[in-house]
């Protein structure tokens, strides 16, 4: 009764979708920030449901699209076959191995299915979203106005004990030992999760808000917005240190670096005016968080202190031990989904088999060899250059600021998280693809604002013989 009643709700949020696939997109990637509100707060008992009702809206807005009539813009790149190309092999062995008999059901290889298919899509369909630069720019800058909301609860929940409500993960549960500070000061603090289900998607969420934010700063010309901005970024600041993330800084810092020397050889005027507004509010974040957020920056250096492990985790993302996929043929593997926490849930809510059992990994490049197998590992990580190199070319090809920042946000993000937990995680996945779109969606703004320029112009010239 309970799978029926879920297939029915399913269907009836599929049909609503579907009704406005703009919207509905639009509405994803406010859920994917409060997701987890409805997970932790307001529905814990149907926490495992709600994880999928992005993939249910999604799974309607894409009927709606593909099923359309409007004839859709041409998706059209230098590595555009090359792309599809390797996507289309990719998909065939996801599919492929979304059967195989070690996951002990067909329904597990269908989530992990999703997991590496289901995002893909939005390549195409962001491209049709945006009629505009402005109305890209617009977007981004009111989206990126819930970082507020967001780092205030992160706050409230870092400054509260691990005890309040404030402190619960996915399901409803209590904050767990190993996901403390210890004791601080005498006091006991949680690592923070925002409005997310768990701290590791919170910096993910974080990381994302950062790179695009920065964007923000260097080309904002209204004041209040660029206070605002400002502000924002000081709140992700002292955010950061209340996740006790040390990744979250390697990112940064490595984003900060690339975005920083690539926008200084392009625009070496506009950074060098950029960076001179900047330096009073840079000093005053840099005296006033130690003083205001004392208590983070603590908890922070307490806990890479007590944990030395950093660089063998670095150096783990980098790597695949010979003996991960043991016993196994170079096409052999364990099948879509088989790391994946989400398969649980799946077992978990149909009563499914436990199938056999993966190698532990943490590592995406060792999830994904373990789930694909060597040979799907190659067709999988040679997309992902591919789509990497197209966004480079993109940025290069651009001519406006705003359009050809936008391209280098993308790229960087993409190279940041090559190594990174993209698959498995459930929001990079989502931000992955979406930006993956800026390939198609920022070369289609230029020509749509070029075009409106010419005839602008032209109108302009009528109107001057005319009056001549």
């Amino acid at each position: 009764m309970n799978i029926l009643a879920l297939l029915i709700c399913a269907g009836i949020i599929i049909y609503l979708s579907s009704l406005n696939w703009r919207f509905s997109v639009k509405i994803v990637l406010v859920l994917l920030i409060f997701e987890g509100v409805l997970r932790k707060w307001v529905l814990p008992q149907a926490s495992d449901a709600i994880y999928l009702l992005k993939d249910v809206i999604l799974i309607g807005a894409y009927l709606s699209y593909f099923l359309s009539k409007r004839p859709p813009f041409k998706l059209k790149n230098n590595y555009t076959e090359t792309l599809n190309l390797l996507l289309f092999l990719s998909a065939i062995w996801c599919l492929v191995q979304s059967f195989n008999p070690d996951l002990g059901s067909f329904m597990v290889g269908l989530f992990g299915l999703s997991r590496y298919l289901l995002y893909i899509p939005l390549m195409w369909l962001v491209p049709n979203l945006f009629d505009s630069e402005e109305e890209l720019y617009k977007f981004l800058r009111l989206y990126l106005l819930l970082v507020i909301p967001v780092c205030l609860l992160g706050i409230a929940q870092f400054y509260s004990p691990p005890s309040s409500p404030l402190n619960v993960y996915a399901g409803g549960a209590e904050a767990t030992a190993n996901n403390n500070f210890g004791g601080l000061d005498n006091v006991t603090r949680t690592r923070i999760t925002g409005t997310f289900s768990y701290t590791n998607i919170y910096t993910a969420y974080l990381f994302v808000s950062f790179t695009y934010l920065l964007s923000f700063l260097f080309f904002e010309t209204s004041p209040i917005w660029k206070i605002t901005a400002l502000v924002e970024c000081f709140l992700i600041a002292v955010n950061f240190f209340m996740t006790g993330s040390r990744g979250i800084f390697i990112f940064s810092g490595l984003f900060l670096l690339g975005y920083l020397s690539l926008q200084s050889l392009s625009y070496p005027g506009a950074f060098m005016r950029f960076f001179k507004k900047l330096t009073i509010p840079l000093i005053i974040i840099f005296i006033a968080a130690p003083i205001w957020f004392k208590p983070a920056i603590d908890a922070l250096n307490q806990r890479v202190d007590n944990t030395n492990d950093a660089q063998e985790r670095i150096f783990l993302a980098f790597t695949i031990p010979s003996e991960l996929l043991k016993g196994k043929s170079f096409i052999d593997s364990y099948g879509t989904g088989a790391t994946h926490t989400g398969g649980q849930a799946i077992r978990r809510l149909l009563n499914l088999p436990q199938g056999i059992a993966p190698p532990p990994a943490e590592s995406e490049l060792h999830r994904v060899a373990i789930e694909l197998g060597y040979f799907g590992f190659t067709l999988w990580y040679a997309m992902r250059l591919t789509i990497l190199l197209a966004l480079w070319n993109v940025f290069k090809k651009l001519k406006r600021s705003f359009l050809q920042d936008m391209a280098l946000t993308a790229f960087l993000y993409h190279l940041i998280l090559l190594p990174a937990q993209v698959v498995v995680h459930p929001i990079s996945v989502v931000y992955y693809w979406f930006f993956s779109s800026f390939i198609f969606l920022l070369p289609r703004l230029e020509s749509l604002a070029n075009f409106h320029n010419y005839h602008l112009q032209k109108s302009d010239l009528s109107s001057e013989s005319t009056h001549a």
